[in-house]
């Protein structure tokens, strides 16, 4: 992040007229904001380096939708080459319960570039090709150098909801089925499919974004849950298997059934405060984990009662989310209403605290957290203070190394020594970020969504963490 200054309109005078505009505001030079070391004085704002990225949209779609889940599809493992093509499923937070609808995108044409952390060569010939690079990299995000545009085409077909959709998540075998938690207490699962299909088969289909939203019955509307709830999860290894945990701390288990769900009516507990977030395990079927505002994480055997296995103190705070690394599925990491998060080594729960790393960057309640896909050390998390970070566990500070980066990149900036190590990447610039993912089939691309909108980001520094997916 850069800065420079922007006098405020507010301040800005009408002139008479004849009289000629001031022209005496002197300007700053850009240099870089250091999140938590620096203030920003009047007059100033934050402006993006569009050099940080290798990609970054952004685009907002009415009603803010603070929940979201990107959808597997058949484009292709590991893709690398742009531009690309995603599609995801989104639940709105409506002015009122009627205007609320589930929305399948279809985002095509999400331009880019990938380059090299370090340059190859800094000196001679090579080193002019490199600032010419540097400086394609810093076109208009408008338009390419054929002339062809570089925005994104964004399509979408509406389902009513009604009621605002706390959360919502597509089955990883199956992504057109959907789950939603809504603000009335109900849960929901949707068959999608038909809207997938016409958006897969059309370029046009929902192009204007204005379409209504069309009236589907949803597969199950399960209403047994007595408040309404935010943690549901999917299970990775038996398709349809569901969990819902609600505000009053109780927890459903959903099995399929010739193609519905039977839900037990028979509640899991084991938490005294509302369930925030649920993950199943990556490598145990029948094993899961579950958050709460009772700053504890409990972990579960679905083959054994209706409590938890073992439950241990997370935080000193609410524990807002979890993930479970699906790389590493010993690692769990957490994120707390005190802005901290703490990664869990689960070989070691039983012999005392597991907690393997504890961080307090952030200051605001931690709102999303997740593993990377394809990098087990890598995890991104947002919060409420209105950044995203990236953060590499695998890192310690190097002081020889960081002097090599710097005089090979001619970098002055000196790192700030409060900063962790092992924090790679900032990303600001939306209000009240509220969910993240990886997407899982294109390395290095994360998606957020906020109150005033969604972004999609790919930072410039993050592809030297991942692995070479051309060897």
């Amino acid at each position: 992040m850069g800065r420079s200054i922007n006098p405020k309109k507010a301040k800005r005078k009408n002139k008479k007229k004849g009289e000629a505009s001031s022209s005496s505001v002197p300007s700053m030079p850009t240099r870089v904001w250091q999140p938590g070391v620096d203030k920003l004085e009047e007059g100033e704002e934050l402006q993006c380096d569009p050099s940080a990225y290798n990609s970054l949209h952004g685009f907002h779609v009415g009603w803010p939708c603070l929940s979201f889940d990107i959808l597997g599809d058949k484009l292709g493992l590991n893709r690398t080459e742009f531009p690309h093509t995603l599609y995801m499923v989104a639940g709105t937070q409506a002015e009122k319960a009627p205007l609320n609808s589930i929305g399948l995108f279809k985002i095509s044409n999400v331009s880019g570039k990938r380059r090299d952390v370090v340059p190859k060569t800094v000196n001679g010939d090579d080193a002019m090709e490199d600032e010419d690079d540097e400086d394609e990299d810093s076109d208009s995000d408008e338009e390419s150098e054929d002339g062809a545009s570089t925005t994104p085409i964004i399509q979408v077909r509406r389902v009513a909801h009604h009621g605002c959709v706390n959360r919502i998540r597509a089955m990883p075998q199956n992504p057109h089925i959907c789950v939603s938690w809504a603000d009335s207490g109900h849960v929901q699962v949707w068959d999608m499919s038909s809207h997938l299909n016409a958006l897969a088969e059309s370029e046009t289909e929902g192009k204007d974004g204005t379409s209504p939203a069309l009236n589907q019955a949803p597969l199950v509307n399960f209403s047994g849950h007595k408040d309404e709830g935010y943690a549901i999860d999917w299970s990775p290894a038996t398709a349809g298997r569901l969990l819902s945990g609600d505000c009053m701390s109780m927890i459903h288990l959903w099995e399929p059934a010739s193609g519905s769900w039977t839900v037990d009516p028979i509640p899991l507990t084991g938490h005294t405060a509302s369930v925030e977030d649920i993950q199943w395990s990556p490598a145990e079927a029948n094993v899961f984990a579950s958050c709460s505002v009772d700053g504890t994480i409990a972990l579960w055997d679905v083959r054994v009662g209706k409590t938890p296995a073992l439950s241990f103190k997370a935080h000193n705070a609410d524990v807002n989310v979890i993930s479970w690394n699906r790389l590493a599925s010993c690692m769990l990491a957490s994120g707390s209403d005190d802005g901290a998060f703490s990664i869990h080594d689960l070989r070691v729960i039983k012999e005392g605290d597991a907690k393997v790393a504890h961080f307090e960057y952030h200051k605001h309640p931690i709102t999303s957290i997740e593993w990377s896909a394809h990098e087990s050390s890598t995890l991104a998390v947002s919060s409420g203070d209105n950044q995203l970070t990236i953060w590499d566990l695998s890192l310690e500070k190097d002081e020889e190394e960081e002097a090599e980066f710097k005089a090979q990149t001619k970098e002055h900036v000196n790192t700030p020594q409060d900063l962790p190590p092992q924090l790679l990447f900032v990303h600001q610039g939306q209000k009240d970020l509220k969910e993240l993912h990886w997407h899982n089939q294109i390395p290095g691309m994360i998606i957020s969504t906020a109150e005033d909108g969604f972004n999609i980001l790919m930072p410039y520094n993050i592809q030297n963490t991942l692995p070479d997916l051309a060897a």
